[in-house]
């Protein structure tokens, strides 16, 4: 959910609400969002067991766990905060600015999910020998 002063301000100033709801528009933002946040927690779910699954003996075992399981937690945290964006009305003034600072740390949230996720793909791929060496 996004603070949008200039749409709040023409709306204010007698403006159409017919075209645009941004409440509405928000809670389909949101529930995007959740849906996609579902789907990478169900990968990284699914790349943990695999992990463990190889066992110990794998060469990045605990830093892929660790890294995994940071994931993990974040993207809890994240679903939460939208769940509780998705439950707030942000046409009413009064929610708008926490709102605003949920949506910024939202954000932050997935970008650290994000990085996380690259260094677990990083460190996640082993060989498999289906591919060639690469030789540079």
């Amino acid at each position: 959910i996004r603070y949008w002063p200039k749409i709040n301000h023409c709306l204010s100033q007698g403006g159409s609400t017919s075209n645009l709801n941004m409440n509405l528009y928000a809670t389909k933002k949101t529930a995007a969002e959740g849906m996609l946040d579902i789907a990478l927690f169900l990968a990284n779910i699914t790349h943990m067991k695999t992990v463990i699954e190889q066992g110990a003996g794998y060469r990045y075992y605990v830093a892929v766990l660790t890294l995994i399981s940071f994931s993990l937690a974040l993207q809890i945290v994240a679903g939460v905060l939208i769940i509780i964006i998705a439950r707030r009305d942000v046409s009413e003034v009064a929610n708008q600015k926490r709102l605003d600072s949920m949506n910024n740390i939202i954000t932050i949230l997935i970008f650290l999910i994000f990085v996380t996720n690259i260094f677990i793909s990083v460190f996640g791929m082993e060989r498999t020998g289906l591919f060639p060496r690469m030789h540079f």
